[in-house]
């Protein structure tokens, strides 16, 4: 796939299938490769037509970051800019995991009226909070033998984020997430997303609520953004399931797979209905 430049930005994304567009915004640190691994297997003959869109964000996968992206506000404008290259004049759904939640809630606030519902996975909730207001981290299942086998690079990463430390986990992580560790630009992450990545308007606070299909994932044991902060913007959109899953941090897309493909199918059938609706009506 051909890159897309936004702002002398050659960003990197994948198009998979037809039909009613879905951009899927991984998290902090990975790339594309983790929304592509998670969401694929939910896309059978019976969930309808999608046209799977899988970006890699500036500084993260294959797209390179760029000073000038110095917080989240500049990282929306690159996404605002990008769909409107890839999707114009046309609406779209928005899958957003932990900090592309974060940003998925932004677009939200910025285009609404062109997001027909919207799916966020361990989502970024109050980026000042995160952490005081999260569990402690711990680990329900491990595999002694397994974490024996690997490198200590790999062991410390798998170890940081995962509550099931198991071979199954392990693969998964391993094909999903750990590739994007590896080619993320730690530099710019730090030294200019980093620098504001609070946005500087109230996402959550809007004058009308978010009245579309959503469904809002969130890990137990998910110690990197919790699921307390998460509940207080559950007002803004009363069409939101709000589920939390006990045997998942914040790799719960790969802890509770199973789940994880049963709540998305019923999301995407819910998002199907309404927009069957509009289309039908006069």
């Amino acid at each position: 796939m051909p890159n897309c430049v936004i702002k002398d930005i050659p960003v990197y994304y994948e198009v998979h299938g037809v039909g009613h567009p879905m951009l899927a915004i991984h998290g902090w640190g990975v790339d594309h490769r983790l929304m592509k691994g998670c969401l694929e297997a939910a896309f059978t003959h019976d969930t309808g037509h999608w046209q799977r869109i899988y970006l890699d964000l500036p500084g993260m996968g294959k797209t390179p970051g760029q000073p000038s992206i110095n917080g989240s506000d500049a990282m929306l404008d690159i996404l605002m800019a990008f769909i409107e290259k890839i999707l114009p004049q046309q609406n779209f759904v928005v899958v957003g995991e932990s900090y592309g939640g974060y940003l998925a809630r932004g677009l939200i606030a910025k285009l609404r009226d062109k997001i027909d519902g919207a799916c966020l996975i361990c989502p970024l909730a109050n980026p000042e909070t995160r952490l005081t207001n999260a569990p402690q981290a711990q680990v329900l299942e491990r595999d002694p033998v397994l974490l024996s086998h690997l490198t200590e690079a790999e062991r410390n990463a798998f170890g940081f984020v995962a509550v099931r430390q198991t071979s199954e986990y392990w693969e998964r992580f391993r094909d999903n997430v750990l590739p994007g560790l590896q080619l993320a630009d730690q530099i710019f992450l730090e030294k200019s997303l980093g620098q504001k990545v609070p946005f500087s308007f109230a996402i959550d606070q809007i004058n009308t609520p978010y009245a579309k299909p959503m469904l809002i994932l969130m890990g137990r044991q998910d110690h990197m953004v919790g699921y307390r902060d998460q509940w207080a913007m559950l007002e803004a959109y009363p069409r939101a399931s709000f589920v939390i899953l006990d045997k998942a941090g914040h790799a719960l897309e790969s802890e509770q797979s199973g789940l994880f493909r049963t709540l998305t199918q019923e999301w995407l059938e819910r998002v199907s209905t309404e927009h069957d609706k509009k289309v039908k009506r006069p």
